[in-house]
C-alpha cells in the first residue's frame, strides 16, 4: 500500500503567539549524530522543507550535543533565509559536571550559549525547559528565560514533560513579576499516551492559551506497524542498544494488540499505519505542531501523506479508532450537582 500523497501544508499558530508553524515538523532525537550525519540530514531537511515543513526541534542533549552541530551545518549548506525557518533547541542535560544540568540561570545562560554555537545561529525562534528541575526555584528559572529572550538569543520560551501545576506556577511567576511566561508546551503524545493532552493541560488551553509540540506521534514506531512480538528490524530505533529500556515499554502485547486492531480501518481509509496514527495527532485543535523523526526519505513522504487523512477522520472513524485503541483518558471530575 502506497498511502496518501502529501497535500498542501497547514499552518497553526503556536498557541496564543503570532508566531506560525507547520502542522508536522522535524526532530533530530535518536537520529541526528547516531544515525544519520550531515550530508544526509541535509537531503531529509530539503525534502521537508520542499513539504511545507518550517519547524525543526532539536535539544542540547541530543548526541550529546552533535545533533544540533549536524542540523546547524546542515542548515547552513542548504543556504535557507533564516526568517523562513523555525529553529529550537531544548536546555536542561548539557554535559557531566555539576552545574551543567538542571534550570539554574547558570546552566540556562551557558547552555542557550553553548547551543547557538553548536548550531551556528545568532538565535533560536524557540527554547525550550527540556524537564523540570525541582532543585531550581521557578522563579530563578522564570526570570532565566526572560533573560534569554531579551538578550534575543530566543523569541519565545517553553516547556517539555512538566505537569500542569508546575506549568501553573511559571504563568502565577510570570504574571507577578510582569515577564513573560511559557507559551508551549512539549509532550508525548500518540494514540498511545494521551493523559497529559487531553486531561492534564485541558484548563490551560483556555486560560493561558498553552500551544503544544508534540513528540513521539508514532510511538517511537509502534505504531508504524513495523514491530510484532519477537521481531524488532535491524536499524529500527528500538533495536538500538540506549533504546533498550524504551523497547521493554513499548513492545508489549497489549500494545501491539491495538496496533493490530488499527490495521482494518488504516486499510478502509486507503492510507498506511502511520499515516492513521499521525493524522489522529495532527487533528486535535490544542497541537500546534506534531513533530516527527525520519532517517529515509520514504518515511518522509508517508509522513506528509497523513494531511490528507486529517480530513477522513469523521466521527465514526474516530469511534472506531477508539474501540480498537481503548485508551483514552477518564474525564476530570465534575463537582457541580
Amino acid at each position: 500500500m502506497t498511502g496518501q500523497k502529501a497535500p498542501q501544508m497547514i499552518y497553526r499558530h503556536l498557541g496564543r503567539t503570532g508566531l506560525k508553524v507547520s502542522a508536522l515538523s522535524y526532530g533530530a532525537w535518536v537520529t541526528f549524530g547516531n544515525q544519520i550525519g550531515v550530508p544526509e540530514a541535509k537531503a531529509l531537511m530539503q525534502q521537508c522543507w520542499e513539504g511545507g515543513i518550517n519547524f525543526f526541534d532539536n535539544a542540547e542533549v541530543y548526541a550529546d550535543g552533535k545533533a544540533e552541530e549536524v542540523m546547524g551545518q546542515a542548515i547552513k549548506e542548504l543556504g535557507w533565509k533564516r526568517s523562513d525557518y523555525v529553529l529550537s533547541t531544548k536546555i536542561f542535560w548539557g554535559g557531566k559536571g555539576v552545574n551543567d544540568k538542571g534550570l539554574s540561570r547558570k546552566h540556562i545562560i551557558e547552555g542557550m550559549k553553548a547551543s547557538l554555537k553548536r548550531l551556528d545561529v545568532e538565535y533560536v525562534d524557540l527554547v525550550f525547559c527540556h524537564r523540570p528541575d525541582v532543585t531550581t526555584p521557578i522563579e530563578e528559572t522564570v526570570r532565566a528565560m526572560n533573560f534569554v529572550i531579551d538578550q534575543g538569543w530566543a523569541f519565545y520560551w517553553g516547556t517539555s514533560e512538566w505537569t500542569a501545576q508546575q506549568l501553573t506556577e511559571a504563568w502565577s511567576v510570570s504574571k507577578r513579576l510582569n515577564l513573560v511566561g511559557p507559551a508551549f508546551e512539549q509532550p508525548e503524545y500518540s494514540l498511545l499516551a494521551r493523559e497529559k493532552v487531553e486531561k492534564d493541560y485541558l484548563p490551560l488551553y483556555k486560560e493561558v492559551g498553552l500551544g503544544l509540540t508534540t513528540w513521539s506521534p508514532l510511538a517511537s514506531g509502534l505504531l508504524t506497524g513495523k514491530y510484532s512480538k519477537g521481531h524488532v528490524p535491524e536499524g529500527s530505533r528500538l533495536a538500538m542498544e540506549m533504546y533498550k529500556g524504551l523497547r521493554e515499554k513499548k513492545l508489549i502485547e497489549s500494545n501491539l494488540e491495538k496496533v493490530d486492531a488499527l490495521r482494518p480501518i488504516a486499510e478502509e481509509l486507503g492510507c498506511s499505519l502511520a499515516q492513521l496514527a499521525l493524522a489522529w495527532c495532527v487533528r486535535n485543535e490544542h497541537v500546534s505542531t506534531v513533530i516527527t523523526g525520519a532517517t529515509k526519505r520514504e518515511q518522509i513522504e508517508d509522513n506528509l501523506g497523513a494531511l490528507a487523512v486529517v480530513e477522513k477522520l469523521t466521527p465514526e472513524v474516530l469511534e472506531k479508532i477508539e474501540k480498537a485503541v481503548n485508551s483514552k483518558p477518564e474525564p476530570l471530575p465534575s463537582y457541580r450537582s
